[in-house]
């Protein structure tokens, strides 16, 4: 008996040796190649990345997992405590594995396995233990990744503190709306900081990690409510809630507002995407989708909005002389018009209009249904609201609301202020533009608009779109004749001019007048925008010449030195126009744009500043006698600074006297120059006062006509004067500054000459050593051809011919190239 005992004990201990030796051999086997979790230690998980205005309000976020992380010691008690109630309550006092939801894992998965059912129920994982899965290991249910996430979170219990842990795991865990970690889910689900969450919201935010999806707050909402109020009695089994807290938090409801993504600031779509595209050019998609960076830009908010509401009015004012042209869409009718018309998506970016269908149409009015809202879950409103379309509050439109419209045409409405329930009639315009506003001290872009709407169009006319500034380059061909030995009083001729184009033809340029004045100073020719002038004042200092500028100020990185490019035939854009006149405007230093102020990394380290200024003395730890911190401008100086003044009030004369005299009305220093291209394709208007640097740009994108009177002075320098004077406002007027060393003297505003006393004069800024002449002195022309000139003129005003007479019965012109007489 005594040796059948000891058999079997001695086969027993053999069965478990060896049991215990497989054990073993599987353990090792599981575990040979477990990831390294010292890793950990170095974790940088991705990050938003997040982009503010100047003044810090949030622009846009950019991420692929919206995670903002946030260090333990920042994150409330109240949230830890839902986690840890949910979650692992005893978290702080095992070693990596809850031996209570070990049991409980395998009661459940016992009796699964009796029911025949050989799925994991359930896990029982600690907190740690889903550390060592989200981070180390992958999501498959199986019996080997359950053993090595139990021996990785005793390794990683061992290594890293309780709160360590604790902070990877609730910066990493995925909480449905695409959001990683607690703080983006706190803005993600109630848009809220977490040091804001209520004790509702903290217990939902606790209930989703075990599975989103589950417990969606609208497509799920029961079932969240039932998952949050779970969380919210463990919380006051554990002692961190009181029954009564307990009992008012159940009786809320979720409150979820899901936080709009992309663009936070309504009308700056297109700057922000601009900003996406350069940090994606500096630092690569993997930096701006998960770097952490944190971008101040230069965006003005105040100014944007002022900014998008002049083009907007100005787009519009131009397309109702043009009419109505059909409706957005027609749609039937059928027994819930809510339905069909909120099918169609309206321009997110104009939240002044609404879509509506017409219902019925009669008597010069239209009954119309407005499109019902969608709730914050996405679903349209069940509200149906109806409303008036009156036909004599469309002011831009003639004909009657009967004869444009017809029941099931979906347009285009506003409310008409102070007439409840009545509308007028809206449409999107077909023409596009552009408005940039810049600071000419500094090249930071204070505001830019690059169309009608970012939601129609991503297409940003401010920076891609490619157009001819026509006359608004002007400024940059008299910029370079005034810094190489010109005048202001220095005198033209305006009048016929040929040239002869390398394949035989004859190009005769001509003034917007057709029309032709003689002699004319450069004030003269810049502020009543004379073409023949420019053409000739070009030829005589050299195309090469003003490439040069051209390039220098950086309107064009390698112009083509042909005299029709000093009429603007070249193609560039309204940004780059902006920055130039900004280079004259700050006394010719040169200006890069930029729409970034700066850029730190998820740490707060500067890496990128745009200012790059260098500070002399900044660095001094204490003071012991030295002077004042320098700031050294480096920027290249690509005009001289008198040359600057002088244009700059060349060109301020063209608001007081010549093409852009709209601007006026912002009764304070403005200088500036319009453009107007070839058949009405292009309106431009470029200006600035001493703080502000503005251009604009108005044209069809499919380059075509705008009509006869659609010049730069009647169609952009109205937007620049609307935004302007709302930009402008409460700020004193200040005058350009005059360099030291100008001198001033009155001259003849016709002939350039001196001025004496009775005489219409007009006060010109003069480089030391330079004045007016004391008599006419007409540039490029010798004698022979101006008298040939004047005969001309007079015979035209005689016998309406552009032919003089001469004894062998020929003409007289002048020669395009030589500037002299000749018979033919």
């Amino acid at each position: 008996m005594f040796r059948l005992l000891g058999w079997l004990f001695g086969f027993g201990m053999f069965m478990a040796l060896g049991a215990v030796g497989a054990a073993a051999i599987y353990v090792a086997s599981v575990t040979s190649q477990l990831p390294d979790y010292t890793v950990l230690q170095d974790y940088q998980p991705p990050v938003t990345t997040r982009v503010h205005a100047a003044d810090g309000t949030l622009l846009a976020e950019y991420a692929r997992e919206r995670r903002l992380f946030q260090p333990v010691e920042t994150i409330p008690p109240l949230l830890v405590e839902a986690f840890l109630s949910a979650e692992d309550k005893d978290f702080y006092s095992h070693s990596g594995i809850a031996i209570d939801g070990v049991v409980r894992a395998l009661r459940d998965n016992v009796l699964a396995r009796l029911e025949g059912n050989n799925s994991i129920q359930g896990g029982g994982s600690s907190i740690t233990q889903q550390v060592a899965k989200n981070f180390l290991l992958t999501s498959e249910q199986t019996w080997d990744r359950k053993i090595q996430e139990a021996i990785l979170a005793l390794r990683i219990e061992s290594t890293f503190s309780k709160d360590k842990i604790l902070e990877l795991y609730l910066n990493e865990i995925f909480l449905g709306l695409n959001s990683y970690g607690v703080a983006a889910a706190a803005l993600n689900y109630f848009d809220k900081a977490l040091y804001q969450l209520t004790l509702p919201e903290a217990a939902y935010i606790a209930a989703l990690p075990k599975g989103p999806n589950n417990y969606h707050p609208f497509r799920r909402t029961q079932q969240g409510i039932e998952r949050r109020n779970w969380v919210i009695d463990r919380m006051v089994e554990n002692g961190y809630v009181s029954y009564e807290d307990a009992a008012a938090a159940k009786q809320e409801p979720l409150n979820v507002i899901p936080r709009a993504s992309g663009s936070q600031v309504y009308s700056a779509e297109y700057f922000t995407e601009d900003v996406r595209r350069a940090l994606a050019r500096l630092y690569g998609e993997d930096q701006l989708y998960g770097g952490g960076l944190s971008v101040r830009t230069t965006l003005e908010p105040r100014l944007q909005e002022y900014a998008r509401r002049a083009l907007m009015d100005g787009l519009i004012a131009y397309d109702h002389t043009r009419g109505f042209r059909e409706p957005v869409a027609s749609i039937e009718l059928g027994e819930d018009w809510g339905a069909a018309v909120a099918a169609i998506k309206p321009l997110s970016d104009v939240p002044e209009w609404q879509l509506a269908v017409v219902l019925e149409v009669g008597g010069n009015q239209a009954r119309i249904g407005l499109r019902p809202e969608n709730d914050v879950d996405g679903a349209i409103s069940p509200d149906r609201v109806e409303g008036v379309l009156s036909g004599p509050e469309i002011k831009w439109v003639s004909r009657p609301v009967q004869d444009l419209l017809s029941v099931g045409d979906v347009v285009y409405v506003s409310p008409v202020a102070g007439k409840e329930g009545i509308y007028t009639l809206e449409q999107v315009p077909e023409v596009e533009g552009a408005l940039v506003a810049m600071d000419p001290r500094t090249g930071r872009v204070l505001a830019m608009v690059g169309g009608f709407s970012f939601a129609e169009s991503e297409f940003n006319r401010a920076t891609q779109a490619l157009r001819q500034p026509g006359s608004s380059f002007k400024p940059i061909v008299y910029a370079a004749a005034l810094d190489n030995g010109y005048t202001p009083a220095s005198v033209v001729l305006d009048a016929p001019i040929e040239v002869r184009m390398s394949d035989g033809s004859v190009w005769r340029p001509e003034n917007y007048a057709q029309e032709f004045y003689g002699p004319q100073t450069l004030r003269r020719g810049i502020e009543r925008s004379r073409n023949v002038m420019t053409v000739r004042l070009a030829r005589d200092i050299g195309m090469p010449l003003i490439a040069d500028y051209a390039r220098l100020f950086g309107i064009y990185d390698d112009m083509q030195p042909v005299l029709a490019m000093s009429l603007g035939a070249g193609e560039t854009t309204a940004m780059r126009m902006t920055s130039a006149y900004a280079t004259i405007a700050n006394g010719g230093r040169k200006i890069v744009p930029t729409l970034i102020d700066r850029v730190q990394d998820r740490y707060g380290k500067t890496i990128y500043r745009h200012d790059e200024r260098v500070c002399e003395g900044c660095e001094a730890t204490d003071w012991h006698g030295q002077g004042e911190p320098r700031i050294v401008d480096t920027r290249q100086q690509v005009l001289d600074p008198m040359t600057a003044y002088q244009i700059t009030s060349m060109m301020e004369g063209v608001v007081q006297r010549g093409t852009g005299t709209a601007a006026r009305a912002l009764n304070r220093p403005v200088a500036g120059k319009t453009g107007t291209t070839n058949d009405y394709k292009d309106a431009w208007f470029v200006g600035f006062t001493p703080e502000l640097a503005v251009g604009v740009y108005v044209g069809f994108d499919q380059p075509r006509s705008m009509g006869s009177a659609s010049t730069g002075g009647g169609m952009a320098v109205p937007i620049f004067t609307n935004f302007m004077a709302k930009a402008l406002q409460g700020k004193p007027a200040t005058p350009f500054n005059v360099p030291s060393g100008m001198v001033t003297a009155w001259i003849n505003p016709n002939s350039g000459v001196k001025a004496f006393e009775g005489q219409s004069a007009i006060q010109e800024a003069f480089k030391p050593g330079t004045g007016p002449n004391s008599m006419t002195s007409v540039i490029g022309v010798d004698v022979a051809a101006y008298d040939a000139y004047q005969r001309e003129q007079m015979m035209q005003q005689q016998y309406g011919s552009s032919i003089v007479s001469a004894p062998q019965g020929g003409g007289t012109y002048l020669d395009p190239n030589m500037g002299q007489s000749r018979w033919q």
